[in-house]
């Protein structure tokens, strides 16, 4: 098709570094000259190696307090993407959790989505989401999200190949879209983590305080059991959380990179509560040779396997942890770290790379030089 491709990346929000910019970190190593693409920029809460590309907004950033309100422009957002010039491209590829996908193209473009998600708050989300909002908010919601829906459905069509990140989004792609995608499993900095054989009595919990991670969950069970637990994170549930934990529970707001990788490292095991579209915290406990406790949902299901690297448990309330716990406690001896991590190796970032330019090479036809350089991706 072409010797090297021009290259456009169209991000969400780029307003916090999360699983998705790494991803678009990932994706700059292969695609250098690209240029970038995303609603709201705010450069100081992104990383350097995003910040040194060039990065260009729709009208979105324009808006009234936008870095801090996006969320809220949420019905403006198709509208902004279709204004978008990407006539000079030859490669479109687009990373979808808020509306990315629905950029026009040419028909000598090719446009490759990478889906984390379907937007979740206006598909199978939705009931969730509207109950947690405000009065005139609810009242708003069923109109703008019903026109919302129908331009996410119809604007599936402007992609030529999906890719999804586990095949629980790769279901999710099929049942909204009715496309079939690939799956090509996130990059996951494995090599960061190192087992240890000074390992703690306490189990850990990992995530943003948010309501889908289910951090009540977790806390009313430990409650229960009375075992050391160490949840890391923050968010809107943070003090409501704390106020109901005992005692054998510690809060933590952050942790640098270096103490997190220790906590997982020496961690009894990892307690996940939430159904994620794919979940990396679970393949960073893999990787520092821990096992895992995971709600048997969603992405955990391509990570963890039963009875090797973990359990499941089946549904989200108390009495499902805790029954998790004791069976976890039980299997426990039969745990091999050395297992664990031989299988976190399925989420390498080469193992990204290798995924993601084969869809590209069957898209565009493209191969990238074996002797390109890349930029290293060590989290900070």
């Amino acid at each position: 098709m072409f010797s090297e491709p021009r290259v456009a990346l169209i991000h969400y929000w780029l307003v916090r570094m999360r699983g998705g910019e790494r991803v678009l970190e990932r994706l700059l190593s292969l695609f250098p000259s690209a240029d970038i693409f995303t609603h709201v920029y705010d450069p100081a809460s992104v990383s350097e190696i995003i910040r040194s590309h060039n990065v260009s907004t729709t009208f979105i950033q324009k808006l009234p307090a936008s870095r801090q309100h996006y969320q809220k422009y949420l019905p403006l957002m198709p509208m902004a993407l279709e204004e978008l010039d990407l006539s000079r491209y030859d490669l479109v590829i687009s990373c979808e959790a808020g509306p990315a996908k629905g950029v026009i193209t040419g028909p000598d473009t090719a446009h490759l989505c990478y889906c984390h998600s379907p937007m979740r708050y206006i598909w199978d989300a939705y009931g969730e989401y509207r109950s947690s909002s405000g009065a005139f908010t609810r009242m708003m919601m069923p109109w703008l999200f019903n026109h919302l829906r129908t331009w996410d459905a119809a604007s599936a069509a402007r992609v030529d190949s999906f890719v999804a990140n586990s095949n629980f989004i790769r279901r999710r792609v099929q049942k909204v879209y009715r496309r079939e995608s690939t799956v090509v499993f996130p990059p996951v900095p494995v090599d960061d983590f190192m087992p240890t054989t000074d390992v703690e009595g306490r189990y850990l919990w990992v995530g943003e305080m948010t309501p889908y991670k289910r951090a009540d969950l977790v806390v009313d069970a430990f409650n229960e059991l009375g075992l050391p637990l160490l949840m890391i994170g923050d968010g809107p549930m943070a003090r409501a959380v704390r106020r109901r934990a005992k005692p054998n529970i510690t809060f933590i707001n952050h942790l640098s990179y270096a103490d997190l990788r220790t906590a997982f490292a020496r961690c009894r095991g990892l307690v996940f509560t939430a159904r994620e579209d794919f979940g990396i915290v679970l393949a960073e406990a893999l990787a520092a040779g821990r096992p895992t406790l995971a709600y048997g949902r969603g992405g955990a299901q391509d990570i963890v396997s039963p009875g090797v690297t973990g359990l499941f448990f089946d549904e989200q309330t108390p009495e499902s942890v805790i029954d998790g716990v004791q069976r976890f406690e039980a299997w426990l001896p039969n745990f091999n770290p050395a297992e664990a991590v031989r299988r976190a190796r399925r989420f390498a970032p080469e193992r990204f790379d290798e995924g993601l330019m084969g869809e590209v090479r069957l898209l565009t036809g493209w191969t990238r030089p074996a002797s390109r350089p890349h930029v290293s991706l060590v989290a900070t």
